[in-house]
């Protein structure tokens, strides 16, 4: 088997952590029958100064046929300009938009290993595994109009929260049939009490629960959620949200893995159906952190997030869920031998590594085996 997939380093600690997601790729064909063809392209601010905007068309054809798309990170204080006609983010909001990824699922698992590395305390982390869907292509992100002007009263600006009853209803259903894989249980996450757009997004998930009867399905206000993710995180399986919500609850939710470092995610065209090749669909794929231009260059980076977005890339993109599996327990089981990056280490702990390093340790650890794959993946069927 032959996979095309696009590398999209961006800017930051972007280039860093690509580099240990291809090592992991490369990895992995040395251990399966496949061969990944790898073509990189520029996006983000990097794009801005050498070709002038922040998704070129040849990068943007490049995506489109390619099976799947690794992405780093964009952005930095160097292109931070609020009057610029253009801005390092854009290119990632134009990949999802262009490409119709409008499903964006971000797991988020505890594991014994770092029950420390949390402000949390441990006993509210205990159990803690649940997947957040953002919606990735409507609301304040994108809907018209958008704009800032100067009035005689001084500066205004406007950003509109626009939704159809056919963007909810689909990524629902990714939602519900996610759920309907793990625990069965459904959380749809809205502001109903002020907002229009939430009210519609209510009435479409009952609506569509009808379709999902063994699948328990719960509503909760945003700010409510945004608390309990805090206080009970363990009583969330499957959470799906509007685009805004699910991009602030996601960061929230990174605080429960240790750090952002830690956490992967896949936007998607379609519903994920993890063991059927005949439904693979493409995705990018990508760490939740941003570029970190503060530790860029420096080793600090934690490749984790990335490496794990990888896996998730094997799973729903290239229908190698084997691979995905012995990649999860690789870094499980580079945790459990009491290896960090800084980002991840206790107080006091001494196997503090860099991004190459933990990379290498990784990589190493693969091994595709039945004792390399664990009964609970690292990220459970999501």
């Amino acid at each position: 088997m032959q996979f095309n997939i696009a590398l999209l380093p961006g800017d930051g600690v972007g280039p860093e952590i690509i580099v240990e997601g291809v090592r992991a790729l490369n990895r992995i064909a040395e251990l399966v029958d496949v061969t990944f063809n790898l073509e990189y392209g520029l996006v983000g601010g990097i794009a801005i100064d050498e070709m002038g905007t922040p998704l070129p068309r040849e990068v943007l054809d490049l995506a489109g046929r390619s099976d799947a798309i690794l992405f780093g990170a964009v952005g930095g204080p160097k292109w931070d300009n609020p009057l610029a006609s253009h801005r390092p983010e854009d290119a990632i909001l134009g990949l999802r938009k262009a490409l119709g990824f409008f499903a964006n699922l971000r797991p988020v698992k505890v594991l014994p290993a770092l029950m420390n590395s949390s402000s949390i305390k441990p006993s509210v982390l205990e159990g803690v595994d649940l997947v957040v869907v953002r919606e990735l292509t409507g609301g304040l992100y994108f809907a018209k109009p958008k704009k800032r002007w100067q009035t005689s009263r001084g500066r205004r600006a406007v950003d509109t929260l626009r939704y159809s009853e056919h963007e909810i209803e689909r990524v629902l259903r990714v939602g519900f049939e996610l759920a309907r894989r793990r625990r069965k249980k459904l959380t749809s996450v809205d502001k109903a009490n002020v907002l229009e757009s939430s009210r519609l997004w209510r009435e479409v998930a009952i609506e569509l629960s009808d379709q999902y009867p063994d699948v328990e399905l719960e509503h909760m206000l945003v700010d409510s959620c945004a608390m309990a993710l805090v206080r009970t995180p363990s009583r969330f399986d499957v959470l799906v949200a509007e685009n805004l919500f699910g991009d602030i609850l996601t960061d929230e939710a990174a605080i429960l893995a240790g750090s952002l470092g830690m956490l992967p995610s896949s936007s998607l065209a379609g519903i994920p159906m993890e063991d059927n090749h005949a439904s693979r669909t493409i995705g990018l794929y990508e760490p939740i952190h941003g570029s970190a231009p503060d530790i860029a260059g420096q080793g600090k980076a934690n490749p984790i997030a990335t490496i794990l977005s990888v896996a998730l890339m094997l799973r729903y993109s290239l229908g190698l869920p084997d691979a995905a599996y012995a990649l999860e327990a690789a870094v499980e089981n580079v945790l459990n031998e009491g290896y960090r990056t800084q980002d991840i280490a206790e107080d006091g702990a001494t196997s503090v590594l860099s991004t190459a390093d933990m990379g290498q340790r990784i990589v190493s650890a693969i091994t595709i085996a039945p004792p390399a794959i664990p009964s609970a993946p690292l990220h459970t069927r999501l």
